[in-house]
């Protein structure tokens, strides 16, 4: 599939510069197909690593449904959301990965995916994390999203502040 092209592409981030948002933010949101036909976006926190990213979840519930039913996704992350009531705009800077996702079968991935979320949301105390995977791994799911296209956007305020910062100014 052929994705869209931006078309402010003055205002388009770099890959490197939306895999930085990934790997920095914590939360986003994960957009699926849900029941008959219906978008379902739900708020979500993640973890980024190599082009892919992921999730855990239940054993069963909607977002599980979806995933089985249709296996596209988007996942979409502000980095940045800066009002400006006086000029009535936003300063914005986010990004939408598009791509396949599934439920990872791999017990050894599904494991290390396990770890990389424990060590990002409760950094520092391994032993703890070993123990509660030990008790509860086998009652998660670990999802995964292998990431076709990454498309990133800032406001075009944003843009010419480093269109400034770049020229020394």
């Amino acid at each position: 599939m052929i994705f869209r092209e931006m078309r402010r592409k003055r205002q388009q981030l770099s890959d490197a510069e939306c895999e930085e948002i990934f790997s920095r933010c914590t939360s986003g949101t994960l957009a699926l197909l849900g029941d008959g036909g219906y978008p379902y976006a739900l708020p979500i926190s993640y973890v980024y690593a190599n082009r892919q990213i992921y999730f855990h979840s239940a054993v069963e519930g909607h977002k599980i449904d979806a995933i089985k039913a249709c296996n596209k996704a988007s996942f979409c992350v502000i980095a940045q959301d800066d009002v400006k009531p006086q000029k009535f705009t936003t300063y914005f800077r986010s990004v939408i990965a598009f791509g396949h996702i599934g439920i990872v079968a791999d017990a050894t991935e599904k494991l290390e995916a396990a770890k990389l979320l424990a060590r990002r949301y409760a950094p520092g105390d391994e032993a703890g994390m070993l123990a509660e995977l030990d008790k509860g791994l086998h009652r998660m799911v670990i999802i995964r999203l292998d990431i076709e296209h990454l498309s990133g956007k800032q406001a075009i305020e944003l843009q010419k502040e480093r269109m400034r910062m770049n020229m020394g100014g």
